[in-house]
């Protein structure tokens, strides 16, 4: 495996993560709140309850997480105009928040928290790649301590993180910045729980091939920036002694 600084923009190793850093509970209204901090990256996620389910999951006793993810206008380079002046949400933040909330309901027993809708909303105050990411490991923090507001309810059942890894300069790299992301040769977002499983794969050859062997190491590298992720949650959630058994880090990529 090739390891040369030059390989990477911002002088990191091959297999280590932006700095990180979470500021729990900002937000004096939700139910949980939590500004995360990856690189340049920042994504301020709330969580918010509400007592009552989408029409098409009524009467069932079940309740719904659910996310919505936007960028603000300019979190990026160039001004990008607020998706209630187009009218309609673009696709790509779409797809973003759609995996957001399946990612998340992956952490919970719906069963256990009545006909209750947990909205988990991420927006983008800056952008320097691996956002979707971002939100999905700083809306774990908001969901948790939502749970933690309904009275009388175990229903957390795995912790949840994800990274991007990728290919640049034939090389396997852990979290992708911007720069690494528009040339990578493939791309990959990877979503797993703190018991090794994954809730989902998201990966593609951007212009380019990986083999068995370079996917292999790309989740290798995953599972290490995973690892750190999920110290990051748990430090940030101050943690009870009921709740940590959940919290139990397992590796399951050697």
């Amino acid at each position: 495996m090739a390891n040369s600084l030059e390989l990477r923009p911002d002088g990191r190793r091959y297999d280590e993560l932006r700095p990180l850093s979470a500021d729990r509970g900002i937000n004096r209204y939700a139910e949980g709140s939590l500004l995360l901090k990856w690189g340049n990256t920042v994504v301020h996620c709330t969580a918010s309850v509400e007592d009552r389910v989408p029409p098409f999951m009524r009467g069932q006793g079940t309740g719904w997480v659910s996310a919505e993810y936007s960028m603000l206008p300019r979190a990026t380079h160039e001004r990008t105009p607020r998706d209630v002046n187009k009218g309609r949400i673009n696709g790509r933040s779409s797809e973003i928040q759609r995996l957001i909330g399946r990612s998340l309901r992956a952490a919970v027993d719906l069963n256990r928290i009545g006909e209750r809708t947990i909205w988990l909303d991420c927006d983008v105050l800056q952008a320097d790649g691996g956002t979707r990411t971002a939100s999905i490991t700083g809306a774990f923090v908001c969901l948790v301590d939502a749970l933690r507001t309904i009275s009388g309810v175990d229903a957390l059942v795995a912790q949840v993180a994800a990274v991007s890894v990728g290919k640049v300069n034939g090389v396997s790299v852990l979290d992708l910045c911007y720069e690494e992301d528009r040339t990578a040769e493939v791309d990959c977002n990877v979503v797993m729980n703190s018991r090794g499983e994954f809730v989902e794969l998201q990966g593609t050859g951007e212009g380019g091939f990986f083999s068995r062997a370079e996917f292999d190491e790309m989740l290798r590298l995953a599972d290490t920036g995973l690892t750190a992720l999920f110290e990051l949650q748990r430090q940030a959630l101050d943690l009870s002694a009921s709740e940590k058994p959940i919290f139990t880090r397992v590796s399951k990529n050697t």
